[in-house]
């Protein structure tokens, strides 16, 4: 079985902090601070993160390969 490169697991996690946040938004009722709106802002936050990290990853390795 094949690996999956970062760049693609970068993009996976941004979807997933993308569809973590459009739920956030969508979990709003009266106000922000409610528990749900709350843990959905941190997964999409984590997600967003980790998928930044991937992109970093992906570039640092093709500038390796390049040399």
């Amino acid at each position: 079985m094949g690996r999956i490169s970062p760049f693609v697991m970068g993009i996976i996690y941004l979807l997933m902090g993308l569809l973590f946040t459009y739920l956030a938004i969508g979990s709003v009722e009266e106000t922000v601070w409610n528990f749900t709106t709350i843990i959905f802002v941190l997964v999409a936050t984590f997600d967003f993160g980790v998928s930044i990290r991937m992109f970093l990853l992906h570039r640092k390795i093709k500038k390796m390969l390049d040399k």
